[in-house]
């Protein structure tokens, strides 16, 4: 999955609006893309769009947009699925069978 890819920010926020994302949750991103210097891991930007309410079909459109291949998003979200396991995997849980 190796590359670069970019992305206008004007052309990402009209994604975002044609999606039905409101302005602040799209101005959010950008903001924090520009945070970033404008150079972000595309597993964290997926992760982003996730969490301001996208759907995974959703996505999965901006990124074909953006220039990437099913195969390689098909692997993004592979690896943001891992990244969640691994993340709630050392957690302490409580568990009682009766």
């Amino acid at each position: 999955m190796p590359g670069s890819f970019s992305v206008n920010r004007i052309d990402l926020k009209k994604m975002l609006t044609s999606l039905g994302v409101s302005d602040a949750a799209s101005e959010g991103v950008v903001t924090t893309l520009n945070k970033m210097h404008r150079h972000v891991n595309v597993v964290f930007f997926v992760d982003m769009l996730e969490k301001i309410g996208l759907r995974q079909y959703d996505i999965t459109n901006i990124l074909r947009r953006i220039g990437i291949d099913d195969a390689s998003i098909a692997e993004i979200f592979n690896v943001l699925d891992e990244e969640r396991i691994q993340s709630t995997f050392g957690k302490v849980v409580k568990l009682e069978v009766d």
